[in-house]
C-alpha cells in the first residue's frame, strides 16, 4: 500500500512538473508581434529544460539534500557552461548562421538569457520538495502523537485494574455477598475499556453510561461512610468525546476520599452541556488535611489525563483543580465533537 502511494506521488509530481514546464515555455516564447511558435524557440527552451531537469533530479538529491554545497556549485557551473556551449556553438549556428551565429556572444548576456527559465524550473522542484517534506513531517508528528495517545490510554487500564483488584481482594477475603456485584461491574467497565475505546472518539452517551457504572462500583468502596451524588443533566445527544477522560477524575476522588476518611465522605459529580456543545464537568471530593494531599494533583492518572487533554483538545479545554477547606474540586470545560 505504501509503495502504491509512493508511486502515485511520483506520477503526480511528474505530471505537475511537465505542466509547469509548458506554462513556463508559453511565457518564455510569447510574443505579441509574433504569436506563432517557432522551432528555434522550442529547441532553445528544451536546452534550458534539460539543464533544469538535471539540476532537479540529479544534482539536488545528490548534493543539495546531502549538504554538499561545494560540489553542487561546481557541477552547476559545468552544466551552465555546457548549456552556453550548446547554444552558442550548435543551436545558434543552425538557426542563426547568418546573424549572431557567426560570433560567440558575451557570456554575461548569455547567462542573463538562460538563467531565468532554469531558475524558475528549478524553483518549482525546490517548492514541491519543501511541501512534500513538510507533509512527511506533519505525518510523522501525527504518528508520534497517535502512538503517544495509545500509550497513555494503555496506561489507564492497568492503573484502574490495580486499584479495583485491591478492593475485590478485600471483599473476597471477607466472603462479602457484594463480591459478585463488584466482579460484574468491573467486568463491564473493563470490556468497555478494552474493546469499545479503540476509536479516537466514542459517543458521549456511552461514556456517561460507563461513568455511572464506575460510580456504582466506587460506592461499594465507601460502604455507607458518606454520600455520592451524580448530577447528570445530559440528555440524548450526538456528541462524541475522547474515551476515558472523565473517569480518571472520578477514580481519583474515590481513591483519596476512601483512603483518608473513615466517615462523612462526600463525592459530588456534575455533568451538563451547553447548546453550543461545550461539556461542563465537575467532581468534588472531601479529604482529610492530615493526609498526603500533595499526591492529589500529581498522581499517575492525573498526569496522564492532562497530557491527553493537551494532545486531543489543544485550545479546546479548560481544566481547573482547586483545593480548599478539605474539599478537592476538579472543573473541566470541554469543546465536544459532533
Amino acid at each position: 500500500m505504501r509503495l502504491v502511494n509512493q508511486n502515485n506521488t511520483i506520477l503526480q509530481e511528474r505530471f505537475f512538473h511537465v505542466l509547469f514546464i509548458l506554462v513556463v515555455f508559453l511565457f518564455y516564447s510569447f510574443d505579441r508581434e509574433h504569436p506563432l511558435l517557432e522551432l528555434n524557440e522550442i529547441v532553445f527552451f528544451l536546452n534550458y529544460a534539460c539543464a533544469a531537469f538535471i539540476i532537479n533530479f540529479f544534482l539536488f538529491p545528490k548534493f543539495i539534500y546531502k549538504k554538499k554545497y561545494g560540489y553542487f556549485a561546481l557541477y552547476v557551473t559545468i552544466l551552465l557552461a555546457l548549456v552556453i556551449v550548446i547554444e552558442e556553438l550548435v543551436l545558434e549556428k543552425i538557426f542563426f548562421s547568418d546573424t549572431r551565429g557567426g560570433n560567440f556572444s558575451n557570456i554575461i548576456f548569455t547567462l542573463i538569457d538562460i538563467l531565468p527559465p532554469i531558475i524558475v524550473l528549478s524553483g518549482f522542484k525546490i517548492a514541491w520538495d519543501a511541501v512534500a517534506r513538510q507533509k512527511e513531517v506533519d505525518e510523522l508528528k501525527l504518528m508520534v502523537q497517535e502512538s503517544e495517545l495509545e500509550f497513555l490510554k494503555t496506561q489507564i487500564n492497568p492503573h484502574f485494574l490495580f486499584n479495583n483488584l485491591n478492593n475485590l481482594y478485600v471483599y473476597a477475603v471477607e466472603n462479602s455477598p457484594k463480591t459478585p456485584e463488584i466482579i460484574l461491574a468491573l467486568s463491564s467497565i473493563l470490556r468497555y475499556m478494552l474493546y469499545e475505546c479503540k476509536a479516537a472518539y466514542v459517543p458521549l452517551n456511552k461514556e456517561i453510561e460507563q461513568l455511572q457504572n464506575f460510580v456504582e462500583l466506587g460506592e461499594l468502596q465507601i460502604e455507607g461512610r458518606g454520600t455520592v451524588l451524580l448530577n447528570n443533566e445530559l440528555e440524548q445527544n450526538s456528541y462524541k468525546i475522547a474515551p476515558l477522560i472523565l473517569i480518571v477524575f472520578i477514580e481519583n476522588a474515590f481513591k483519596h476520599s476512601a483512603s483518608s476518611l473513615t466517615e462523612n465522605i462526600l463525592i459530588e459529580i456534575g455533568l451538563k452541556i451547553s447548546p453550543q456543545g461545550k461539556l461542563f464537568f465537575s467532581c468534588k471530593n472531601s479529604f482529610q488535611n492530615q493526609s498526603n494531599t500533595e499526591n492529589l494533583s500529581h498522581g499517575i492518572g492525573l498526569k496522564n489525563v492532562r497530557k491527553r487533554l493537551d494532545l486531543i483538545y489543544p485550545n479546546a479545554h479548560k481544566l481547573d483543580i482547586i483545593t480548599t477547606n478539605n474539599l478537592y474540586t476538579v472543573e473541566l470545560e470541554l469543546e465536544l465533537n459532533s
